[in-house]
């Protein structure tokens, strides 16, 4: 699962920097940036999730 989550991230980074999502605080190419960090939030729920309920 959180490779799956890495993966559709990382292409929505790369389809960012080509053109711009348009999604609010995400008109420019240069905050591609923020999608890294609601990717780490992401991935890291999703690790605690797994150790506490595994």
């Amino acid at each position: 699962m959180t490779k799956l989550i890495a993966l559709l991230l990382m292409l929505a980074m790369v389809v960012h920097l080509i053109k711009p999502l348009g999604l609010p605080g995400l008109r420019k190419r240069a905050d591609f940036w923020k999608i890294a960090l609601f990717a780490f939030a992401i991935w890291a729920v999703a690790l605690l999730g797994r150790d506490l309920f595994v």
